[in-house]
């Protein structure tokens, strides 16, 4: 087997070109194969390393970004950390309006690789001014010589998918993927990777994944605003309290909603059952994929991969620690915890 052994010049280089992983356990009663799109393989650990890097490449190229510049976004961390990333590399300031449902872990990543945070409370609307939308837009009126990345009304994002993990998708499964299911959120991702699949073959079946306590899917299905489906709710980067203009709803065939609990246990059984240590969207997308199975969605000649959008390392301090999984309600009879910890006296 050919392996690429060559020096990178920088981390940069290492962004893209995930692998797909196919999955034999998890799915061993579903009908259909899957295959994982494991994007907790680049080097910032999460889908969004791609954006980052595009759109700042973008703006490079049009002048905007200068070197001294400063980078403002918000983000609910992985955004964030991969602009960081990218920032360190290329010489640029960064500053980041973070939401209070990112976990610990991603807050402190974003410290350590020298962004400035502010960390602005969840459960408040988008025009809110303590949201983390309206802070980002504040600081970039207040900074100078900055670029405001705002991800979730940017056609880059979508782009940066539709060149890079869209065509990835195409050539991994030779042509034959016939269902993409992905989490929206900026919705950049789905709605890239479904433009360039969609325009090789317009039969495959684009299924996004929505969580209780979000817009999106009766948006997508009503094209109206109701502000009743919105409340709390713990998955992060999953889910939105308004419409991204960066999500094409037009080309997503259906969405399904998934809870944070069930999303939670089965991120911990994609662990355990096919050793991929992947994060709470993942766990998302993971159990939409039985939702959709459920109803009828796959057959034995369906070939589905799901977007896993980052690692597990991200969430140490929520899903993988059983006791925020015992505050949260999420240990019952059903689903017990399963320590496997002794101490020795």
């Amino acid at each position: 087997m050919k392996r690429n052994i060559s020096i990178h010049q920088n981390i940069l280089e290492l962004i893209g070109e995930t692998p797909m992983i196919r999955l034999n356990k998890i799915t061993k009663d579903l009908d259909g194969e899957f295959l994982a799109k494991f994007e907790g393989y680049n080097p910032g650990h999460s889908t969004k390393d791609r954006i980052a890097l595009y759109i700042i490449n973008q703006a490079e190229k049009q002048g905007i970004l200068k070197p001294g510049d400063t980078i403002i976004e918000t983000t609910s961390g992985n955004t964030g950390f991969s602009l960081a990333m990218v920032s360190i590399s290329k010489g640029y300031k960064c500053i980041l309006a973070v939401s209070s449902k990112s976990s610990k872990d991603k807050v402190d990543m974003l410290k350590a690789m020298g962004a400035k945070v502010y960390v602005c409370p969840a459960h408040v609307s988008a025009d809110d001014s303590r949201s983390y939308y309206q802070v980002a837009k504040k600081l970039h009126a207040e900074t100078a010589n900055s670029v405001y990345i705002n991800q979730y009304f940017n056609q880059l994002n979508i782009d940066a998918h539709y060149y890079s993990t869209g065509p990835e998708i195409w050539e991994q499964t030779k042509g034959e993927v016939t269902h993409l299911v992905a989490a929206s959120g900026t919705g950049g991702t789905i709605s890239g990777v479904a433009k360039y699949l969609k325009e090789q073959n317009p039969n495959i079946k684009i299924l996004g994944v929505d969580a209780f306590g979000s817009i999106l899917k009766k948006f997508h299905e009503t094209k109206e605003f109701d502000s009743n489906e919105i409340y709390p709710y713990r998955i992060e980067g999953l889910g939105k309290n308004l419409i991204p203009t960066a999500t094409d709803f037009d080309i997503i065939d259906k969405f399904e909603k998934v809870s944070d609990e069930d999303s939670a246990h089965t991120a911990r059984e994609l662990v355990l059952t096919e050793a991929i240590f992947a994060g709470y969207t993942s766990g998302a997308a993971m159990q939409a994929v039985k939702q959709y199975a459920k109803t009828g969605e796959f057959d034995k000649n369906s070939k589905v991969v799901i977007i896993f959008p980052d690692h597990g390392s991200r969430y140490m301090s929520k899903i993988y620690n059983d006791n925020w999984m015992r505050e949260q309600g999420f240990f019952d009879s059903q689903k017990q915890e399963n320590s496997a910890v002794e101490f020795v006296k």
